[in-house]
């Protein structure tokens, strides 16, 4: 008789050096099987292949995204997330709400605009020559751009940027970092629904068209607010540490921003292989509804199951020479970065849409980005990305 062998490994994948450079741990994990035990968090499963990890986002009934996306779910301090954190009738319904701001038609109305607004900003840091392009670019410009979009009111916007890096700090461990972020949390949502309110968001802008539907009878004030709040998690640090992660890539691979400046319809794929190699979120939690045995691994009813994004988009498995930076790689948005099935982000047209516009923009005028210092990576719970990242726009000729 032999005896099941349950794939096992000792890591912390919360521990700042293992935040900050994860992969020896995920290239371990893909190793020693499709589902790997994880001791130091609970016996929770961590999936690191890129079709293990696929297959789960795929299955939301029997590995279910309620009550959010933490590696512990119920702990008091934990930020819910609204559809990110349902399934069913609930989850289709604010996924709907949501859609009408984010569905190709709807954005094609603002692309100019946000095109237009890239393009200021990047003449008025060339002027500057050497910048620090996370602190004056990749965080200002979606504060603007997705601010204005979503209704936000001038003042307070970049109190909200602490406040989105508390509440995805709570889907990890209850380490030190998501302490320190607790006291902002509780202010969270005192603090939105006052700036929503019909009175407060702009004219012209999203939440301003979630009030109309009110007044038809087709949301709730209440609806309102949670819509509009995840529209704010969701566009602010994910275009942020996506745009600081594809500046930070292009600029240390000066061929392929050569290529991109020769051709700049390579922006969109940049933006894609950025988020393949760098994924704003290097992983989601599910539980398991039932008893199942995934690819020979009993999984049990209520376990937990940690999808590692930073993982499944490096396998080599699925990528060949996955470590590559290729702006003409086949399918660049088939990366695991914004989910899969029913919980594939809504906003990841409109965040791709934003970066793209930067990368354009900086493409027709900077001849060279010249890294001026030490990048500093943002060292969060969930987040991948960079605090700063100074560097030397040379302008074109």
């Amino acid at each position: 008789m032999t005896t099941l062998q349950i794939p096992s490994l000792d890591v912390d994948l919360f521990r700042d050096d293992q935040l900050l450079d994860p992969y020896a741990v995920y290239e371990a994990l893909r190793a020693a099987g499709p589902a790997v035990r994880l001791p130091r968090h609970g016996n929770a499963w961590a999936v690191a292949g890129y079709s293990h990890v696929k297959k789960i986002l795929k299955d939301h009934r029997t590995f279910s995204s309620a009550p959010n996306a933490g590696i512990e779910p119920h702990r008091e301090d934990m930020a819910q997330t609204g559809a990110a954190g349902a399934d069913g009738p609930q989850h289709s319904r604010m996924r709907a709400l949501a859609a009408e701001q984010l569905s190709p038609r709807a954005l094609r109305g603002v692309r100019r605009r946000i095109e237009k607004r890239a393009a200021q900003y990047v003449d008025t840091l060339l002027e500057r020559g050497t910048v620090d392009l996370v602190t004056e670019l990749a965080r200002p410009f979606p504060l603007e751009v997705a601010g204005d979009l979503i209704g936000l009111p001038k003042e307070g916007r970049d109190e909200l940027l602490d406040l989105t890096t508390a509440v995805f700090n709570t889907f990890g461990p209850a380490n030190q970092r998501t302490k320190d972020g607790i006291p902002l949390l509780k202010n969270t949502f005192e603090v939105l629904p006052d700036l929503l309110t019909r009175d407060n968001v702009l004219p012209n802008s999203w939440g301003a068209a979630y009030y109309r539907a009110v007044d038809e009878g087709r949301m709730a004030d209440a609806e309102v607010v949670t819509t509009l709040i995840s529209f704010i998690f969701g566009s602010f640090e994910t275009t942020i540490n996506t745009a600081t992660s594809a500046l930070w890539l292009l600029s240390t691979h000066p061929e392929a921003w050569q290529q991109l400046r020769a051709e700049p319809t390579l922006a969109e794929p940049a933006v894609g292989e950025t988020l393949r190699l760098e994924p704003v979120t290097w992983f989601t939690a599910r539980t398991a509804t039932r008893d199942v045995t995934f690819h020979g691994v009993p999984i049990a009813e209520g376990d937990r199951v940690l999808l590692l994004f930073g993982a499944a988009n490096r396998d080599p498995g699925h990528y060949p020479d996955p470590t590559r930076f290729d702006l003409t790689r086949p399918r660049p948005h088939d990366h695991v970065t914004f989910s899969h099935g029913i919980h594939v982000c809504p906003g990841a047209r409109f965040a791709r849409m934003e970066t793209a516009a930067l990368l354009t923009a900086l493409a027709r005028k900077v001849e060279r980005l010249e890294p001026a210092g030490e990048p500093t990576r943002i060292l969060h719970n969930m987040l991948r990305g960079f605090t700063h990242l100074p560097t030397t726009l040379v302008p074109a000729a």
